[in-house]
């Protein structure tokens, strides 16, 4: 069927095929218009029409651009903001010319002051997705790319380069540090530190929950929205964690219309970065280290859970909302605790042990 607008929530959505002389020409298209009415949904699906046919028409003979793969792609806002530098270098490329060194060479260019990992997040993420997406659409005009990471011996030359070591050891987030915490937050961050720590929700999830996720409040049940590829997921909580949100009045943010219920939120902030200067300043105030909320809230989570209390890897993940594929919970939000002290005490157990079975001791009455 041809492309015509649905509502979904307070936007329209698009659904059905592109088609030219009565045949489809796409796949089957289901995306949003970002329109809050009909006429702009209809404006966007003539604009996406008239584009695909193009396309078609052209085939092979158009010179697909970067620029064009971008024009195909809707990653938001956060993701325009990294795309926007690249474009000014890629922009008018042949996507067919354009190799993984290309794109990798634009970290340094872009972000010379920063370190290998930003430039994977800023620069070859956004600039393989982009490709990647094109190609999914148009595989004929558009090749697939694959772009590895860089080596260890590129982040060490970077971060010498720069005077700052980059990976910097991420300290967990504890029981002990919320309960201070909470001594000198507001309600609102102290409600916020609590829910991330106890259900390994990211900050942007948390302040981005609309009244809405919390239908199932009166059962202790939250839906914490999806994330990275994520699904929308439904959490247990501790009864103390469902009494923190209902003594919460949602608030719609700062300069946003306050005519409109969808613009409500659980915690009143419009993103992640609202409840940053509070949160530094209930730290300060409760004398304890300034960890971040990622840190304090899933990477508090997962250390609590898999090394702390030694729940299993599957519930973690089930739980927390991590993809079981990448090992993230044992390979990023774990942490080695108390290190020294571990392994002398399992040192000296095995001596022991040793000792007694043998009869004998490591040092004699002669040493």
């Amino acid at each position: 069927m041809p492309l015509e607008p649905y509502k979904r929530g307070p936007v329209y959505w698009a659904r059905g095929q592109v088609e030219y002389n009565g045949r489809p020409i796409t796949g089957y298209i289901r995306e949003s218009t970002r329109a809050s009415t009909e006429a702009g949904a209809r404006d966007w699906i003539n604009e996406r029409t008239d584009r695909e046919i193009k396309a078609y028409v052209v085939g092979e003979e158009h010179v697909f651009t970067f620029a064009d793969a971008v024009e195909l792609y809707h990653g938001g806002k956060q993701m325009a903001k990294y795309l926007v530098p690249i474009l000014a270098y890629l922009g008018a490329e042949p996507v067919r010319l354009i190799t993984a060194q290309t794109i990798k060479d634009l970290g340094p260019k872009l972000y010379p002051n920063n370190s290998t990992d930003s430039w994977r997040r800023w620069v070859i993420a956004p600039a393989r997705a982009v490709i990647n997406g094109a190609n999914e659409r148009y595989p004929h005009l558009c090749p697939p790319i694959r772009i590895p990471g860089y080596t260890k011996a590129e982040r060490v030359l970077q971060d010498r380069k720069r005077g700052k070591r980059s990976r910097v050891k991420k300290t967990p987030g504890s029981w002990e540090w919320l309960l201070q915490f909470r001594q000198h937050a507001s309600q609102r961050h102290a409600a916020l530190a609590l829910l991330m720590f106890t259900t390994g929700a990211r900050v942007g999830q948390a302040v981005a929950m609309h009244p809405d996720h919390l239908k199932k409040l009166d059962e202790d049940r939250i839906t914490i929205p999806g994330a990275k590829g994520h699904e929308d997921r439904e959490v247990l909580l501790l009864p103390e964690v469902a009494e923190e949100l209902r003594r919460l009045k949602p608030k719609v943010p700062r300069g946003w219309d306050k005519r409109y219920t969808r613009n409500l939120r659980v915690f009143g902030w419009a993103d992640s970065g609202g409840p940053r200067k509070g949160w530094a300043t209930a730290c300060r105030k409760a004398g304890i280290p300034e960890l971040p909320p990622h840190s304090a809230g899933r990477h508090g989570f997962g250390q609590e859970m898999k090394v702390r209390q030694r729940v299993d890897t599957k519930s973690i993940e089930d739980v927390g909302g991590w993809s079981p594929e990448g090992g993230m919970v044992d390979r990023v939000y774990t942490h080695a605790e108390e290190s020294d002290a571990k392994i002398h005490e399992a040192l000296r157990t095995g001596l022991v042990q040793a000792q007694n079975q043998l009869g004998l001791k490591l040092l004699s009455d002669k040493d």
